[in-house]
């Protein structure tokens, strides 16, 4: 599966960076790294849910979900969060989100 080839179905979702897509995959072992930095996941969708969740926490998160850094800083995840701005980062979160809640079937 390419970057640009993000599978709904596992959670996945794309976050173009650069000018190049990315592939954010919501992991154990990424969830578990965002929760360490940004305390309990629940709470992390509450905040998202009231519209209280901050830039920082979404490009932690993002950060944390992506699949091959590769070279990329945070700084950058940051930046590209920033470039395309909250509503076209929405449908990415909203991913990530949903799979939190959910998990797969």
């Amino acid at each position: 599966m390419s970057e640009a080839q993000a599978n709904p179905h596992r959670g996945e979702a794309a976050l173009s960076i650069g000018g190049a897509p990315h592939l954010l995959r919501p992991s154990f072992t990424a969830l578990v790294a965002a929760e360490e930095e940004l305390g309990p996941l629940l709470a992390l969708v509450e905040r998202a849910s009231a519209g209280d969740l901050r830039l920082g926490e979404i490009a932690a998160l993002f950060w944390h979900c992506l699949v091959q850094k590769d070279g990329l800083t945070r700084e950058q995840v940051g930046d590209a969060v920033m470039r395309q701005g909250l509503a076209a980062t929405a449908k990415p979160l909203r991913a990530l989100l949903t799979q939190i809640l959910q998990g797969t079937g």
